[in-house]
């Protein structure tokens, strides 16, 4: 498999692990809201949702869900920018995998068992490699202008 091939499938495996977490927010809030028996336009709001949902799985995924939606954003530029430069590499592609990994490892952590210190250092672990990445992409674009 190319580079290239690999960077976008692992765009892709975040985005399959964001549906994911999304798909079981839904059922759980689906599950309390039949089981508590109250109206959807009672959780219109982030400050009346927060109040209305108590289950630790509707919460718990919901925290999830916004948590890719915060530095995993950064990822998909990024494999863009190096698609689009020609800066794809295999240590890149697997540099990208590892991010994607520990994403996942954080998300199970939290959807889970949600113990704090190891949900921490897969997030402190996975935003090291983004930041790692972003490094060397710049490093790499700043040494082909200086070429």
């Amino acid at each position: 498999m190319n580079t290239t091939t690999s960077l976008i499938l692992s765009c892709l495996a975040l985005i399959f692990l964001v549906a994911a977490i999304g798909t079981r927010m839904l059922r759980a809030r689906i599950r309390e809201m039949k089981a508590r028996r109250f109206h959807p336009q009672s959780v219109a709001t982030s400050a009346t949702s927060a109040a209305g949902f108590q289950s630790l799985p509707a919460i718990q995924a919901s925290d999830n869900f916004k948590n890719l939606f915060e530095v995993p954003t950064l990822f998909y530029p990024l494999c863009v920018g190096l698609i689009a430069t020609g800066h794809a590499s295999t240590a890149f592609a697997a540099a990208a995998w590892a991010f994607v990994m520990l994403r996942i490892i954080h998300s199970v952590i939290q959807c889970t068992h949600n113990q704090v210190k190891p949900r921490f250092l897969a997030f402190v672990a996975s935003s090291a490699v983004l930041l790692g990445m972003w490094t060397a992409f710049a490093l790499a674009l700043l040494f082909a202008l200086g070429r």
